[in-house]
C-alpha cells in the first residue's frame, strides 16, 4: 500500500519494497592483485515523495539502504544509502548516495521500460543506467582527502534491471589505488521479499 497514493513514481516504482540476494560477486583491488568475494545482501526501497527545487524542478525520489555482508564470515563489506531521482520532465534519473568512507556519488542517466507478452502474460521490465566522472562538471563524486590521495574513484558506471521479483545489477567503480587505476566491479541477482 503507498504511504504516497497520488504520485507517480514513474521508472522508480518497480524499486519500491524489500530486496535480498546471494549470488553477488565483487572484484576489488587489492595491493598485490585482486580480491574477489561472494556477497550476500538487503536493499530496502521506499518512497521518499515529491520535491521540488526552486519551485521549478520537480522531482520523485525513492529513498533506500544497502546492506552488503561477505559470504565466508558473514562481515559487512558494504553499508549504503541514498535515493534514485525521477526528473519527468527530461526523462531522466539521478542516482545519489553514499558511503561511511568519505565517499558521495551524483550519478546521471536514463531508463528503459519494456513490455514483453507470451501465453496471456504480460512483463513488464524496467532498466536504469547511470554514470558519473570525475571530470564531469555536473555528475561526480565528493570524496575525502584520505580518498583523493589513497584510493581515489574516477568513473562509475551502474545499471539496474527490474522486473516485478527479481533486480539484476552490475556497477563498475574506476579507482586510482596502489599506484594503478583498478575496475572494482560488483554483480548480484535479488528477489522481492
Amino acid at each position: 500500500m503507498s504511504n504516497y497514493p497520488n504520485i507517480d513514481y514513474g521508472p522508480l516504482s518497480c524499486l519500491i519494497g524489500q530486496w535480498q540476494g546471494d549470488k553477488g560477486v565483487d572484484v576489488a583491488p587489492e595491493e598485490d592483485g585482486t580480491d574477489t568475494n561472494a556477497y550476500y545482501e538487503t536493499i530496502h526501497f521506499e518512497q521518499a515523495r515529491d520535491l521540488d527545487n526552486a519551485e521549478e524542478q520537480e522531482l520523485v525520489a525513492v529513498h533506500y539502504h544497502q546492506k552488503v555482508f561477505r559470504k565466508r564470515d558473514d562481515k559487512m563489506i558494504h553499508n549504503q544509502t541514498g535515493y534514485w531521482i525521477w526528473d519527468k520532465a527530461t526523462q531522466s534519473v539521478i542516482h545519489n548516495f553514499v558511503i561511511p568512507r568519505g565517499m558521495g556519488v551524483l550519478a546521471h542517466g536514463n531508463y528503459q521500460v519494456t513490455t514483453e507478452s507470451a501465453n496471456e502474460n504480460i512483463n513488464e521490465s524496467t532498466k536504469l543506467t547511470v554514470t558519473a566522472n570525475i571530470n564531469d562538471e555536473y555528475y561526480g563524486f565528493t570524496q575525502s582527502p584520505f580518498l583523493m590521495t589513497k584510493a581515489k574513484t574516477l568513473s562509475f558506471t551502474q545499471e539496474l534491471n527490474v522486473n516485478e521479483n527479481q533486480l539484476t545489477y552490475q556497477q563498475t567503480t574506476l579507482v586510482d589505488i596502489y599506484g594503478r587505476e583498478f575496475e572494482h566491479t560488483d554483480t548480484n541477482q535479488l528477489s522481492r521479499v
